[in-house]
């Protein structure tokens, strides 16, 4: 039997509870997103299960299980929601770190990042979010919002025509899908064809999670042995048959074994990492720092390649100042995003970067967190001034 559990939370959903299941699966699901871009393979399982292979996906699961279908009841506020909560941050951010690109090439002499203008804040963030490099990672907020959006408008079209069934959407955008995986494997998903093909490629994912919830939740009772046996078992067949099992997503790329694998490598990662999240649910389920972790993935999502850099900048200062960390190249480091130096080429040195990468965007968050509290205490204070006069 498995375990789920739900705790009272103070969110901004003050009304729903916390699922501490899905939370500790988020904290995971990030931890891999950050050491992926570290080139870190410490939840690989021994390179079993690829964070390309279905890292990305994961979080469109996450995402389709906490989708309502009591949202259809008021789509305009919905829209007013997701776009506050997904859009409006990142528009902010994105424009901090434009700025904060321009003065690292205006001054410092790095080279990397678009130039600040209407397209590169605006436009490119849905074209490719790779505009200001420095927070490359949140590319997935403009199209998680397009997915958001989508899901809800076929969902109202489907409804009105009563064939609103998750079979049927689950089939079509898989259907769907694949047919975008098949057009990229022939080089016809290129250029602007990209954006609304990791669109139809991601949708099936966020869809697995409503159909999980709705449809295969209470049936998920198996024990953990024969379970984990299938689940290792199929991926060890993949990784024997395969021709590597990663791919991109944001680029609608490297797609080397059909259409169907990508699909089935998503559902056997999920599937691996939802029942680990499970059974740590006991143990983690009341650690305030693993729920702050995966209440607060945004923030991470947004900030860990920053945080990546400032490591890279202290041990340029080190390097350019001592006679230490002779090695370390300048060049790469101003003009590559994905440059990492290892101290002494030690590869367990990419743990420093890992916990770079998810601690320094959570200090941040936290201490938006106090100024929020403290914002709202004095607006409270305010009107309470303003009453007794």
């Amino acid at each position: 039997m498995t375990c789920v559990s739900y705790v009272k939370t103070e969110s901004v959903e003050e009304t729903a509870s916390y699922n501490v299941t899905f939370g500790i699966l988020s904290a995971l699901a990030i931890l891999m997103i950050v050491a992926g871009h570290a080139g870190y393979d410490i939840l690989t399982v021994g390179g079993l299960f690829p964070y390309y292979s279905f890292h990305v996906p994961l979080f469109l699961f996450i995402s389709g299980y906490f989708y309502r279908r009591e949202e259809e009841e008021r789509p305009l506020f919905y829209l007013k929601k997701k776009a506050k909560r997904l859009l409006l941050p990142y528009f902010i951010w994105n424009l901090l770190y434009g700025l904060i690109a321009w003065a690292l090439r205006a001054f410092w002499g790095f080279s990397m990042g678009d130039p600040v203008s209407l397209k590169s804040l605006f436009l490119d963030p849905f074209l490719h979010g790779y505009q200001f490099i420095y927070n490359f990672a949140a590319w997935f907020v403009p199209v998680l919002f397009l997915i958001e959006m989508m899901n809800l408008c076929m969902r109202l079209v489907l409804k009105k025509i009563r064939l609103d069934s998750e079979w049927l959407i689950l089939l079509g955008t898989l259907l769907v899908g694949m047919a975008v995986v098949q057009l990229s494997i022939g080089g016809h998903v290129w250029g602007l064809y990209k954006t609304a093909g990791r669109l139809l490629f991601l949708y099936p994912c966020f869809q697995m999670g409503q159909f999980y919830k709705e449809k295969l939740e209470p049936k998920d009772t198996l024990g953990n042995v024969p379970y984990f046996a299938v689940v290792i078992g199929v991926q060890v067949v993949l990784s024997l048959c395969c021709n590597g099992l990663a791919y991109s997503s944001v680029w609608c790329t490297g797609f080397a074994n059909g259409p169907v694998i990508p699909y089935v490598t998503v559902v056997s990662g999920v599937a691996f990492w939802l029942r680990v999240a499970k059974i740590l649910t006991p143990a983690l389920g009341g650690s305030r720092g693993v729920l702050y972790l995966g209440k607060n993935t945004y923030a991470v999502m947004m900030h860990h390649i920053m945080a990546f850099m400032l490591v890279k900048m202290a041990l340029a200062g080190i390097a350019a100042h001592t006679g230490c960390l002779a090695d370390f190249d300048f060049a790469e480091f101003y003009g590559n995003i994905d440059y990492y130096y290892l101290v002494k080429g030690s590869e367990a040195f990419r743990m420093v970067y890992l916990a770079a990468g998810v601690a320094l965007p959570l200090f941040l968050q936290k201490g938006l967190d106090v100024l929020k509290g403290r914002r709202k205490q004095n607006l409270t204070d305010t009107s309470v001034w303003q009453g007794m006069r």
